[in-house]
């Protein structure tokens, strides 16, 4: 048994330099939905696709980014890779597909903030 009981939510945090125009870039490359801008606190949160995950952006003159590596699911990484360097979205290298496993593409933000995309190779779907 756990110290603590976790709940079944997640928020990936990472930092920006511009809350509103990161949140508008996570809205139209991966289709996430703002929830909030609590300008105050410099915060804003966007759901993403995944149930009980929210990502919060968090605003920083100087973001440090690198520190998390979120991974979301994919159901055609070849198609959506293709979609966002159309776009003009920065990928770390080629992607790496693990025969029946997995394949999984690392790309960047605008505050080079490296996220993954990961497609399940484990079933024929």
């Amino acid at each position: 048994m756990s110290i603590i009981s976790l709940d079944n939510t997640i928020t990936i945090a990472i930092s920006v330099r511009d809350r509103h125009a990161s949140a508008k870039w996570y809205e139209d490359m991966l289709g996430f939905a703002l929830l909030y801008h609590m300008d105050d606190a410099g915060w804003s949160e966007l759901k993403t696709k995944t149930d009980g995950v929210t990502l919060g952006l968090g605003e920083q003159n100087e973001p440090n980014p690198g520190n998390t590596v979120p991974v979301f699911g994919i159901a055609n990484i070849d198609t959506a890779r293709k979609d966002l360097e159309a776009a003009g979205v920065e990928f770390d290298g080629e992607t790496i597909v693990l025969e029946g496993m997995v394949s999984t593409a690392t790309f960047y933000d605008p505050d080079k903030n490296a996220l993954m995309l990961a497609q399940d190779l484990t079933s024929d779907k």
